[in-house]
């Protein structure tokens, strides 16, 4: 029996490093995580696990219409973005569909694609849909909305669909999301992980017309949101107004790792947000295990085809000067 294989999408973290590595205490600049996240209570032990969740997530959904200004049944919810990418690309494409995905972009969306049975391609006129990171990951481009405006014009004009990820736009400036944007041919997907710093809890959301969201919700696996990271959403939500501070300080610690990159004779890609994208004089696969070695861990950019550029976290003064000291030992 022959089986289709598609290839997974490296990701960073410590989980990337191999089981048994003989890396001890790891510095985790490869995750892009609010290193100031909002501080509020939550109790999880306060939230009942003897029954099933409301596999409609009614209440849920009505609380981030509210914050969205738009209608629950312009909102899907799920196990994190990837789930929501999946059950998006299995409910719009048809086998042999050909999607815009850019070159160097996040690796789930032409896997999304490819698990639907389309083609992922380089972006190109003709195709069913386009896929749009906004702020980009890895460079942290941050397109304006006026522009974001005119691509989801472009595709009602065309009658094709846009997927627009807005996963770091809470760390970049919110101003520029479209999500209050109503329209058939555009779909915006949102996430916590990033900006509240909580990878382990696994929640997405996602805005589009009803008929879409319908249609998504109806792939989505039951249940997929647990009764803990619904409770914490909620909560969440609910304090988005913290990650303001949360903006200014990265915005302070970006200027001053970019400039100290720049100071050392490397070119920074200018990012609206919480990470940066530098060209390394070596290999960045090399300069990786170059910093392992002095507990560091950073992305090299391989997976997103740019094989001599590394993407780091913008964390805290005192570890982003520690980051820049272990690169001074490792850089020519």
């Amino acid at each position: 029996m022959r089986f289709r294989r598609i290839r997974k999408t490296e990701h960073g973290g410590r989980t990337h490093l191999a089981p048994g590595s003989r890396y001890g205490v790891v510095l985790d600049f490869s995750e892009n995580l609010n290193p100031f996240p909002p501080v509020f209570s939550w109790n999880p032990g306060e939230i009942a696990v003897s029954s099933y969740p409301d596999n409609r997530y009614a209440a849920l959904k009505e609380h981030i219409a509210r914050i969205e200004g738009r209608t629950a049944d312009e909102i899907c919810v799920g196990n994190g973005s990837v789930e929501l990418m999946r059950s998006f690309c299995q409910a719009v494409l048809r086998p042999g569909n050909r999607v815009s995905v850019p070159a160097h972009t996040f690796g789930e969306y032409a896997v999304s694609v490819e698990c639907a049975g389309a083609v992922p391609v380089v972006p190109q006129d003709g195709t069913a849909m386009e896929f749009f990171c906004n702020p980009n990951n890895p460079t942290g481009t941050l397109v304006p909305r006026p522009e974001v405006m005119k691509k989801i014009q472009a595709h009602e004009d065309a009658g094709t669909l846009l997927f627009i990820d807005e996963a770091f736009i809470d760390l970049a400036d919110p101003a520029e999301s479209v999500t209050g944007v109503c329209s058939e041919h555009a779909f915006v997907l949102r996430s916590l992980t990033k900006a509240f710093c909580v990878p382990g809890i696994r929640f997405g959301w996602g805005v589009g017309c009803p008929d879409l969201i319908a249609a998504i919700e109806a792939i989505r696996p039951p249940w997929s949101v647990n009764a803990y990271a619904e409770g914490y959403a909620r909560i969440a939500l609910d304090h988005a107004d913290q990650l303001e501070a949360s903006r200014e300080r990265i915005a302070e610690e970006r200027s001053f790792l970019a400039g100290a990159l720049a100071s050392r004779g490397l070119s920074v890609c200018p990012s609206a947000v919480n990470f940066l994208l530098f060209q390394s004089p070596v290999h960045a696969s090399l300069l990786k295990e170059r910093l392992l070695a002095h507990g560091i861990l950073v992305r090299d950019c391989a997976s997103f085809g740019l094989p001599d550029h590394v993407r780091i976290a913008v964390r805290t003064r005192d570890e982003n000067r520690t980051l820049l000291e272990a690169l001074d030992a490792c850089l020519p």
